[in-house]
């Protein structure tokens, strides 16, 4: 398990830079970031499955009190993480990925 995945969000959050950003990834295998936003691609059998999955991603933004942008096909929901009120990255949007990768592994 990620170490990111025993950590929960905070209401007090600073732009991430490029160290932690770096760091961050090390432990999101799958996960990429393009300029400010962090996202992956997960694939799916059915769209029963894929509707699963967002329920899960809703969950995992509710409990932690932030929410990705979703991007819902048939078979495929992309997810992308950015902090709006910083402009960019913070360690939020990395805790809630791998709070969605390790629900997953469940």
């Amino acid at each position: 398990m990620s170490s990111l995945a025993t950590q929960h969000c905070s209401a007090k959050v600073d732009r991430a830079d490029a160290n932690t950003i770096a760091a961050c990834l090390k432990e999101l295998p799958g996960w990429s970031v393009s300029g400010d936003v962090l996202s992956r691609r997960f694939d799916f059998g059915n769209y029963y499955e894929t509707i699963a999955f967002v329920n899960l991603v809703a969950w995992v933004a509710n409990r932690q009190d932030h929410h990705p942008d979703l991007e819902v096909g048939y078979n495929r929901c992309k997810v992308s993480y950015s902090t709006h009120s910083v402009g960019g990255l913070s360690r939020n949007d990395f805790i809630c990925a791998a709070h969605i990768d390790t629900a997953l592994a469940a």
